[in-house]
């Protein structure tokens, strides 16, 4: 048992592998990950996931982008091209908004996806990874890490318990589609 690294418990319905969560941590039985083929309502709570902060990132790339509009149009505008049409201010903030705004948006729009794409381990040409190919389908994946979790046929038997259709010991960390 000591090449095993994962323990997963596949079920078929999204409450009887919310009831397996709650029966492993009333057993005190740490849960190395969840997958499922669809969102799950509540799960992140049940888990103990804290929520994401990728909106704080969100800000801080419009901003970024804010200030790089304002800097490239006050410096085109004002110091390096300053033309005198009719008597009008080399800086007309009001005409520049548009500019800002969409720089703002352009910014932030590639900021998340490099963001996305950083967070995830999800870079273009990677294959995804997953623990096992049918939560990607219709099965709903409890990932238990083994080492942690010494008592494996405690684990089994909670599993089985709690409705799992088939519990799994999985030698890999991951299986990939490849």
């Amino acid at each position: 048992m000591s090449n095993i690294k994962y323990i997963l418990g596949s079920f078929g319905d999204p409450d009887e592998m919310m009831h397996g969560i709650d029966k492993l941590q009333e057993n005190n039985i740490s849960i190395f990950d969840v997958y499922t083929p669809m969102p799950i309502h509540g799960i992140e709570a049940k888990l103990g996931i804290k929520r994401s902060r990728i909106d704080i990132a969100a800000f801080c790339f419009g901003i970024t982008g804010t200030c790089a509009a304002f800097a490239l149009i006050y410096f085109c505008a004002v110091i390096d091209w300053k033309v005198n049409i009719g008597g009008k201010p080399s800086f007309a903030f009001p005409d520049f908004i548009p500019i800002m705004f969409e720089l703002t948006v352009l910014f932030c729009a590639f900021g998340m996806v490099l963001t996305y794409y950083a967070s995830t381990h999800l870079f273009p040409g990677r294959a995804p990874r997953v623990m096992d190919l049918r939560a990607t389908n219709d099965r709903f994946v409890i990932a238990i890490d083994a080492k942690e979790n010494v008592a494996h046929l405690e684990i089994d038997s909670l599993l089985k318990g709690a409705g799992a259709l088939e519990v799994k010991y999985n030698e890999r960390k991951y299986i990939s589609y490849e």
